[in-house]
């Protein structure tokens, strides 16, 4: 049966500059250039001025408003003014002092896969075994291990390269590849690696059996720092137990790790969105644009404007057609620009609503003086919405006298202590790490006790608070910051 109902929603729509502001304002500097040379690809009308260049174009003559036919849906008008050859520079207003501040020099040199395929170039193998060999490094991951089975590579093998084998025949492989520099690599657990690497070591003292012995058979009691049990297990003195420990402490948990690899893509380089500087008692607050381009409309597809604008009458369908998608790219263009402009207007705008609330931390980086401060404060100061203050914030960062820090840094929860001082939350995990830092290593501190040592000092806090704190910190619990001295 046909029902007929009234119903009414409110519902609010982003346009597509509103998106395009919103993209643009969440992606940190590092990537802003490849944005815009991506906008530089996709659209014509876009172009980059070149620095030797002039700032100002010369003036286009504008077509009479009363010429006959001007009948069209849009006004050129409106693509002929001195917009289309827009001021607008990404470069930070102090330019000398971009220009002053030097890149540092990166040289490149053997990769860690190829450092271990030169090795297994020089083993004993035969050209069969080489080939599984160079597959099973392929396999290795960035710290060194392999952590897929040899079933399920050993089948890759007779998929990728029609090589018949077994998972016996490439444990005998990877035995050889275990071998190779640095030690421990190719191993399949941290047990493994550990293990790899005490056997390697030349003098086998009493004290590298005992480690030996720790990692073949009590492993577990090892991580989970059960020392007692251990020593009874082994019939070892607190000495022995000691120095055993100690040679375990010395081997390497990631022997990839150590090894700098130029060509890894996944390392991350901080390109500072701001450049704060500190010179007597002022502040410089700069944006960080020193690789972004100045924009510009192009004057080529200008002067197409200009010159349809006067032989309109004359116009053919396929011009009209051209002409259209010139309206519609330098919409685009404008719309690209202007977006570009609100996004330097807003984080400035934000970065120095954040400048004037820290202001006594900046002037020297002390922790202790970084007041609570969450988004709502950015926001009320700023007049802009919360979800901007986060976009802003999230993966932006700043260089500073002492050093550079995200934007996430400053924000900071509150808590009022006992003498009714609001104080940040960092500055209650600053004491619990010194707490944890200089405390008994034989018997460390617990939850509990750590909360009376903050109550102590003036900060209630209750202990799953503490336990809150000192997970963000990465400071594991008592019982496994253990040590034996």
């Amino acid at each position: 049966m046909l029902k007929q109902r009234l119903q009414q929603k409110l519902l609010q729509k982003l346009s597509p500059q509103q998106i395009q502001m919103i993209k643009l304002l969440e992606i940190p500097t590092m990537l802003l250039e490849q944005r815009i040379k991506k906008e530089l690809e996709e659209n014509p009308i876009l172009e980059e001025v070149e620095t030797d260049e002039p700032a100002a174009e010369p003036e286009m003559v504008l077509p009479d408003d009363n010429k006959e036919g001007n009948d069209d849906e849009f006004s050129l008008e409106d693509y002929m003014n001195d917009d289309d050859v827009p001021t607008y520079k990404l470069y930070s207003n102090n330019s000398s002092y971009d220009d002053k501040r030097e890149e540092i020099p990166f040289s490149t040199g053997v990769s860690f896969h190829d450092y271990l395929e030169n090795q297994l170039g020089m083993a004993d193998l035969s050209e069969h075994e080489k080939q599984l060999g160079f597959y099973l490094i392929g396999n290795i991951d960035g710290d060194g291990y392999i952590r897929r089975k040899l079933s399920a590579i050993a089948d890759d093998i007779a998929f990728s390269l029609g090589i018949e084998t077994n998972e016996d025949e490439l444990e005998r492989i990877l035995w050889v590849i275990q071998e190779f520099d640095p030690p421990g690599v190719g191993a399949r657990d941290l047990q493994e690696c550990l293990l790899i690497q005490i056997k390697a070591k030349e003098n086998q003292n009493k004290a590298t059996q005992n480690a030996y012995k720790i990692l073949k058979y009590h492993f577990d009691e090892f991580i989970k720092k059960h020392y007692d049990k251990i020593s009874a297990r082994l019939n070892l003195s607190d000495d022995e137990l000691k120095e055993a420990i100690d040679e375990i402490l010395k081997l390497n948990p990631k022997p990839g790790g150590s090894f700098t690899d130029p060509y890894d893509q996944s390392a991350q380089h901080i390109i500072p969105d701001f450049i704060l500087e500190y010179e007597d008692g002022e502040f410089r607050l700069s944006l960080n644009s020193k690789n972004v381009p100045e924009l510009r409309i192009s004057k080529e597809y200008s002067d197409m404007i200009e010159n349809y604008s006067y032989n309109k009458e004359f116009s053919t369908s396929q011009e009209r057609e051209a002409i259209a998608f010139v309206k519609q790219k330098i919409d685009s263009a404008k719309w690209f620009i202007d977006a570009l402009k609100q996004r330097q207007n807003t984080l400035l705008t934000t970065m120095e609503a954040i400048l004037d609330y820290q202001k006594e931390y900046f002037r020297d980086g002390d922790e202790s003086k970084l007041k609570p401060m969450i988004l709502k404060d950015i926001a009320e100061r700023t007049g802009l919405d919360i979800s901007t203050i986060s976009r802003v914030a999230n993966s932006k960062y700043i260089q500073t006298h002492f050093g550079i820090f995200p934007l996430k840094h400053f924000f900071s929860e509150g808590m009022q202590t006992d003498s009714g001082e609001q104080v940040s939350t960092r500055e209650i995990k600053q004491i619990l790490a010194e707490c944890v830092e200089n405390e008994d290593k034989k018997k460390p501190l617990t939850d509990e006790q750590l909360m009376e040592i903050l109550k102590s000092k003036g900060y209630p806090i209750a202990r799953r608070t503490v336990a809150k704190y000192r997970e963000q910190l990465g400071i594991p619990v008592a019982r496994l910051r253990k040590e034996l001295n």
